[in-house]
């Protein structure tokens, strides 16, 4: 089975416009923004989705957390707001099966979404 495209991203096989990287993860800039800042943030190995998770997991989601309030505060929209949001299986919107979070400010979020 060929890599997904966001593992070929984490690998570096692929470009994109990288604003984070550390050994577990990846952010990068959303190719079709939906705000002024939309960045994925990725785990560099491969989960399809956020159910493949278990409490083992924790530590790394923790992380993954941490990473976007670091990002928030490098793009400068930590004080004024931003969303964190993670889509699971068809459902619940998620158009590529590896796990990202999608960071996303820099104008008034509305809710519920379109």
């Amino acid at each position: 089975m060929p890599e997904c495209v966001f593992c070929k991203i984490g690998s570096r096989e692929l470009q994109a416009m990288v604003v984070y990287e550390d050994p577990d993860f990846i952010a990068f800039r959303d190719i079709n923004p939906m705000a002024p800042v939309h960045v994925l943030i990725i785990p560099k190995l491969h989960y399809e989705s956020l159910a493949e998770f278990t409490a083992k997991d924790a530590t790394l989601l923790g992380r993954m957390l941490l990473a976007a309030t670091h990002i928030a505060r490098q793009e400068r929209i930590a004080e004024s707001g931003y969303r964190l949001v993670i889509n699971t299986g068809a459902h619940g919107g998620q158009a590529v099966s590896h796990v990202h979070m999608h960071l996303l400010g820099g104008r008034a979020l509305q809710w519920p979404p379109g």
